[in-house]
């Protein structure tokens, strides 16, 4: 147990039942009346947002959350199998919980799993990961004067769009967490 004093970004609360990250906090003292703590929180499985205000003081309950880092082994066809680098433990993850995560992601590459209780609750990548074009059109000379864009197929098979110079076989770094934009080709 903890008080709304003790709030901190990243800490995660059990309120009903349900675990919520702070993602925002802010301790308010009006001219009248009891200070109050207002928060924004984001429900650790469905990614909704809230906000909540506590009084000052108010005891909350926290949640242990055990973020490891875990190298992603291989898809048996149900759910996605990691491996806990310094006990060799596997754990199996639904593709709900993987997400998004599935289009950036490769054999053997690590990722940060955080659980509850035994509990998987999210994956999460890399702010960027390296990735090959397996296709795209031809690029051609001249292409990179416009801010034009063109399909790219990655190879997790997702699609994202690239700029019209990038060609086929090409490693590029894509940003994890605005939907796969890309931010560059990777050099060497």
């Amino acid at each position: 147990m903890a008080t709304t004093n003790d709030l901190k970004n990243g800490m995660v609360l059990n309120i009903d039942g349900q675990l919520w990250a702070v993602t925002d906090f802010q301790h308010v003292k009006p001219g009248k009346g009891p200070a109050f703590v207002r928060t924004k929180l984001r429900n650790v499985e469905s990614g909704k947002n809230v906000d909540k205000t506590f009084n000052a003081g108010t005891k909350v309950e926290t949640a242990t959350v055990d973020k490891r880092t875990m190298q992603y082994l291989y898809n048996d066809g149900t759910s996605f199998v990691f491996m806990d680098t310094s006990t060799y433990d596997q754990l199996e993850v639904s593709p709900e919980i993987v997400g998004d995560a599935t289009n950036y992601l490769l054999e053997n590459q690590e990722a940060i799993v955080a659980t509850n209780d035994g509990r998987v609750l999210f994956v999460e990548l890399p702010a960027s990961v390296e990735l090959e074009i397996t296709f795209t059109e031809p690029g051609l000379a001249g292409d990179s004067a416009t801010g034009r864009t063109k399909p790219a197929t990655l190879e997790t098979g997702h699609e994202i769009q690239v700029p019209l110079f990038i060609n086929q076989g090409e490693k590029i770094k894509v940003d994890t967490r605005e939907g796969g934009s890309y931010l560059g080709r990777v050099k060497g």
